[in-house]
């Protein structure tokens, strides 16, 4: 009986320093979403007005012949099939309960629907656990990122997307699809899988379509000093702003899921604390009554 205490205890006491770990775990990535959350708001902004005239500029017909004038290969031969990108935004690390399932497990259904048994398609990935991921299923990862911020800068952001154009514009895809967890809030995330190369009807009504703040503004434009010059200001701007936003939004996300993990985890030790100290109570006090009755019992044998 004294070595089934002993073991009770000890498991009361390693659970309450699991506790105090996730529930510190729990403090940090809060932390983190509030950081990330207000600089997301301030970031709103500027993508607001980006998306607004390029949703605007569609209006006008501007970006009619933009792919038509464009020198990618894929947009000039249409009898080849079309080869596709999709980059897919998870996380570096673990304890971040079940955020990089779901994105992977999402994705690969959108890959299966929109690539059907076609093999003719790379991973692009940012983050260690979808580059792992489809690394060891013998999957195409051409390109991999990882370690970023917590709070992700556009400087370095702007490196992830300059790649990727770079990629695009060599020929070596002809459609990026970004993949990533949509923060709604901070219990709620949704997948989301974007276009966002070339920027066409598709992408652009697809932007138009989410839940964004567009600004308004009229639909006519004065065009100086060309309509290609304004295009190429504002359409890699446009590109970027997608990119960095889609990366702000996942990493919002996964510190939402982590922040409700940590929590889970610490209500189920208070949970199981719970249950050994009544084990242990109910354990002790049994010992103690056997122990009462072994010596009651000696003393009526002796009194005989």
């Amino acid at each position: 009986m004294g070595a089934s205490l002993n073991d009770v205890k000890h498991r009361i006491t390693s659970t309450k320093k699991t506790r105090q770990i996730t529930s510190a775990m729990e403090m940090v990535s809060q932390a983190k979403l509030n950081q990330i959350q207000k600089h997301t708001k301030n970031y709103a902004e500027y993508a607001s007005q980006v998306k607004s005239v390029v949703l605007h500029l569609a209006q006008t017909h501007i970006l009619d012949g933009l792919t038509k004038s464009s020198g990618h290969s894929a947009d000039n031969d249409q009898s080849k099939p079309k080869r596709t990108a999709y980059l897919v935004i998870t996380s570096d690390r673990g304890m971040v309960g079940s955020y990089n399932s779901n994105v992977i497990r999402e994705t690969n259904q959108f890959i299966n629907q929109h690539s059907g048994k076609s093999k003719d398609y790379q991973i692009l990935a940012v983050g260690g656990n979808g580059s792992e991921f489809y690394k060891k299923r013998g999957e195409n990862v051409s390109y991999e990122y990882r370690g970023v911020s917590d709070v992700p800068t556009f400087v370095e952001v702007h490196q992830i997307v300059k790649t990727i154009t770079s990629m695009y514009d060599a020929g070596n895809f002809d459609e990026l699809y970004v993949c990533y967890e949509h923060f709604v809030n901070r219990m709620v995330s949704r997948f989301r899988a974007e276009k966002m190369l070339p920027v066409d009807d598709e992408a652009i009504q697809g932007q138009a379509s989410q839940d964004i703040e567009v600004k308004p503004m009229t639909a006519e434009y004065d065009v100086e000093p060309s309509e290609k010059e304004v295009l190429n200001v504002v359409l890699p701007q446009y590109a970027q702003s997608l990119v960095y936003g889609a990366i702000l939004d996942a990493k919002t996300s996964e510190h939402a899921s982590s922040s409700t993990a940590m929590k889970s985890a610490s209500d189920n030790a208070d949970d199981l604390i719970s249950s050994l100290e009544l084990q242990y109570n109910r354990a002790r006090q049994a010992a103690i009554t056997t122990e009462i009755t072994e010596i009651t019992g000696g003393q009526e044998a002796l009194s005989k």
